[in-house]
């Protein structure tokens, strides 16, 4: 049920995940959606007591002649409203493909830069109910599983920005008329009416969907249901990667096998998924098809030989999938670990210099000689020899090595393998 938006009761159920937050960001364009969520906020603020900072950002792509006006006119309107504002530029060369994405890119960029300066800890952004039916619509005519047809969540992360999305319920209508009773003039981008774009297709189709009785709540409804499933899925895969599922101190990972074949495919694909996730460096997390093709293979075939997917090398050893980190593929530079200085590295291990040492470097053991390494470690290794050549290797300036993959040698450095 949408909140009142006219009514004080309604503000605080749409901001009532930030209301705890000491400074909000507002992500503010200059369309009706936008434009509704800085009136919305700033009412809602000015009936607290102790209201959080907010400042409002909008970002001239370099796009359209008409841009530098529209973001002129939202740093004026909401100067009318008491509130701080910045405008931005994203500058320099466009891509001939991809502007769409590379733009959302720069925006997210330039208002987390901002962010960081002026102590915003949340990005509320407009995103509302006719949003999330068309990105499930779109998810859906793509294949997704159900982690993506639960559509858009409240709270993200988005390119390292916590975001909010306190409209997601809110019918768009609804957010034009507390535009309009303010008396503010919404711009109009004309992409938002292309039908070169994938989105503005589906927009368009929604009309003859809702004739059919598929209209935008329907679908978000759908998307409500989508995520009580997921998070169900997720609660039972977690339960049965504790159970069987093993990383060692390389990054490299052990499912047993004859438990894996036996789980629902909806699990194993999701337990299978996250290992690829946690080995592989993060690559691509929401490649489902590339997961649920190699579950149907192992589940019915087995695997003859190792096989490649998503950064990983998997293979069936003694009774068990074991997934290492795929080497040469994406692994990172060297990188000098700053003092009391931290890094995540190729996206699996944390590596800390609890020291004031400068000089201390992280790198691909590589070729590591095996028995070298059972000298360090004090222990047989067992581990695939790609998980030895792709694990994180410290030295210090001296050339003498203080940490391989999780172990520390070395009371300067500390290492975590990152398993979320």
């Amino acid at each position: 049920m949408t909140p009142d938006l006219d009514d004080a009761a309604g503000l605080q159920t749409l901001f009532v995940a930030v209301a705890g937050e000491p400074a909000l960001a507002l992500a503010v364009s200059g369309g009706a959606d936008s434009l509704a969520l800085m009136l919305l906020a700033q009412r809602w603020a000015a009936g607290l007591e102790a209201a959080p900072r907010i400042v409002v950002y909008s970002v001239d792509h370099g796009l359209r002649p008409e841009a530098a006006a529209e973001v002129a006119m939202v740093l004026e309107a909401a100067a009318s409203l008491g509130l701080a504002a910045r405008g931005m530029a994203w500058t320099g060369p466009k891509p001939e493909t991809g502007v769409q994405e590379a733009a959302r890119t720069a925006r997210y960029r330039l208002m987390g830069s901002a962010m960081v300066e002026y102590g915003a800890t949340v990005l509320l952004t407009a995103h509302h109910l006719q949003d999330q039916a068309e990105t499930v619509l779109m998810r859906m005519a793509h294949g997704s599983g159900i982690e993506g047809l639960k559509g858009m969540t409240s709270m993200a992360d988005i390119e390292g920005i916590r975001v909010h999305r306190p409209l997601l319920g809110v019918d768009p209508a609804a957010l034009r008329a507390v535009v309009d009773a303010a008396g503010l003039v919404p711009a109009a981008d004309p992409s938002n009416a292309d039908p070169h774009y994938e989105r503005v297709r589906w927009r368009l189709a929604m009309p003859q969907l809702a004739a059919l009785g598929l209209d935008a709540g329907a679908v978000a409804l759908f998307a409500t249901r989508m995520a009580e499933a997921d998070a169900a899925i997720a609660q039972m895969a977690d339960g049965c990667f504790s159970e069987i599922v093993r990383l060692d101190g390389f990054g490299a990972g052990r499912i047993e096998l004859a438990p894996f074949v036996g789980l629902s495919p909806a699990i194993s694909t999701r337990l299978l998924g996250r290992v690829l996730n946690i080995v592989g460096g993060r690559q691509k997390p929401r490649a489902l098809g590339a997961v649920e093709r190699l579950r149907k293979t192992i589940a019915e075939a087995g695997l003859a030989k190792a096989t490649t997917v998503l950064g990983c090398v998997i293979r069936i050893k003694d009774g068990a999938l074991v997934v290492a980190r795929e080497p040469g593929r994406s692994l990172p530079p060297d990188a000098l670990l700053a003092p009391h200085g931290e890094l995540v590295w190729d996206e699996r291990f944390r590596i800390i210099n609890a020291s004031p040492e400068a000089g201390l470097t992280a790198s691909v053991a590589d070729y590591l000689p095996r028995h070298r390494l059972e000298e360090f470690l004090g222990f047989k290794v067992t581990a695939p020899a790609e998980a030895i050549r792709t694990a994180p290797i410290v030295r210090d300036a001296g050339g003498g090595v203080l940490s391989l993959g999780g172990w520390s040698f070395d009371e300067r450095i500390k290492v975590q393998l990152l398993i979320d």
